[in-house]
């Protein structure tokens, strides 16, 4: 579940990045777009090591779309480097959201065939 530990950085990347790139106190929405998604995210990568909702991080393809979709048309004028970031980041996020959990295991017929 390598994939799921990379989203909780990539969630605290998010938490910390208001900080990084000096957004000021006027961007509110800004502040919450970062906020928001980075509790979303480390909430859906711990949510998926529960085995009832094993899916869950799927959701954050869902989320990372809306990112990227945010920040390139938050501001149609000129992307400043806190959106670019958020681009970035949601390509990311929608790159490791979609590895399976268990991706780095052999195939479950592999595993009793060897057991028998």
């Amino acid at each position: 579940m390598w994939s799921r530990v990379v989203e909780i950085m990539l969630g605290c990347w998010l938490a910390i990045s208001p900080f990084v790139f000096g957004h000021a106190e006027s961007q509110t929405m800004l502040w919450f777009m970062d906020w928001l998604c980075a509790l979303l995210i480390i909430s859906f990568a711990l949510l998926s090591y529960w085995q009832p909702l094993r899916h869950i991080h799927l959701a954050t393809a869902f989320l990372a779309i809306l990112m990227i979709c945010y920040g390139r048309f938050a501001s149609p004028e000129q992307v400043i480097p806190a959106l670019q970031n958020h681009i970035l980041t949601g390509l990311l996020l929608l790159m490791f959201a979609l590895i399976p959990n268990y991706a780095s295991q052999p195939p479950q017929v592999w595993y009793r065939e060897s057991h028998n």
